[in-house]
């Protein structure tokens, strides 16, 4: 497996401001580059993948698909190339410089009203996978996000999925964003920092940086969308967020490709569905658990009620979406979005 370091500035506003809602920079420190197979693959069709963050545990099924070595036996040669933001995903496959992106579902409703066609061909999950942790210190003054008016809030950056989630979920207890103050403090180290120091009272993040907070007892969660409880509870229903999607023009052409894509992921997740989180913790690279395989193995546990097990889209998934869409995203706010066309069940109806 080779590696290809690249680094993406937190402060690259116009592009954050491209996103809707999606899984933006909460956990990847790095970005990395994997080449199929563990012998170096290189003879199967070459497929090129962007996924939002390699390392996040939202993400995981793209490298554990090629940990388990599923991409091989479809007869695909897929290298996996990693970006710490969602949006950096989502530019790289509108320009053509990668044939599919893992990452937040969101992005095909936001990118229809720009007049580009890309859809879901798998879909990972039927929850966010986002924790909103409050600091020990405001634990007891911060007890629903009612009680968000005059705090500081920690997002990931100005636009990311952190500062749309933040915002819906405020309004909808009512208060109003200019109520609140939203800090971008990153993800990891920075995020953890940003919380034991008060610079922010409250911020939503994904594992294994919650396992982190939780085990450094630097604060105590208030919202838990790992689950689909979670989801129905905070945001009204399912909520489709991990994916493989691609442009519709590619899937068309492609089918064979797609469909083989489609069959090693669907495999992926029901492995996934079989296997404890210490057997999924003992496939991954080793790197990822950052020296504490039981902290990292609780993460994966904690994160795994998000995952489909078929990677078919929820029923309603989609109207869950565009709701909390509208409510912040000025693109999707007065447009029409054909939700039909934001995702295809062809490819995993099949494999199924």
């Amino acid at each position: 497996m080779r590696k290809t370091a690249r680094y993406a500035s937190l402060a690259v506003s116009g592009l954050l401001a491209l996103t809707s809602l999606t899984a933006c920079a909460n956990d990847a420190s790095s970005s990395t580059a994997a080449g199929s197979g563990s012998k170096g693959g290189g003879k199967g069709t070459k497929v090129k993948i962007m996924v939002g963050g390699l390392d996040k545990v939202i993400y995981m099924p793209a490298m554990l698909t090629q940990r388990l070595g599923y991409f091989d036996a479809e007869g695909l040669d897929v290298e996996l190339l990693s970006e710490p933001a969602g949006v950096q995903a989502e530019t790289a496959l509108v320009s053509g410089q990668v044939q599919g992106a893992v990452g937040f579902y969101d992005h095909t409703l936001d990118l229809q009203t720009k007049g580009k066609s890309v859809e879901s061909v798998v879909q990972f999950s039927h929850a966010p996978g986002e924790v909103e942790v409050v600091s020990a210190k405001k634990a007891g003054d911060i007890r629903s996000p009612k009680d968000f008016k005059g705090k500081k809030l920690g997002i990931t950056g100005l636009g990311s999925s952190t500062d749309f989630l933040t915002k819906y979920l405020a309004v909808k207890n009512g208060v109003q964003v200019s109520e609140f103050s939203p800090v971008a403090v990153g993800a990891g180290p920075t995020f953890i920092s940003a919380l034991q120091q008060g610079s922010i009272d409250a911020g939503m993040t994904t594992d294994p940086t919650v396992a982190t907070i939780l085990d450094k007892k630097a604060g105590k969660i208030l919202l838990d969308m790992r689950t689909p409880e979670g989801s129905r509870e905070a945001l009204g229903g399912p909520y489709p967020s991990s994916s493989l999607y691609m442009q519709t023009d590619w899937v068309n052409g492609h089918k064979d490709t797609v469909q083989k894509l489609t069959n090693a992921f669907v495999k992926t997740l029901k492995w996934m569905s079989t296997h404890s989180a210490d057997e999924i913790a003992a496939k991954m690279p080793a790197d990822y658990s950052q020296g504490n395989k039981k902290l990292y193995a609780e993460a994966i546990k904690a994160t795994l009620p998000m995952f489909t097990k078929d990677g078919v889209m929820p029923t309603n998934g989609p109207e869950t979406v565009e709701k909390v869409l509208k409510a912040f995203n000025p693109n999707i706010k007065n447009a029409k979005v054909d939700l039909s066309k934001t995702y295809t069940t062809e490819f995993v109806d099949a494999a199924k």
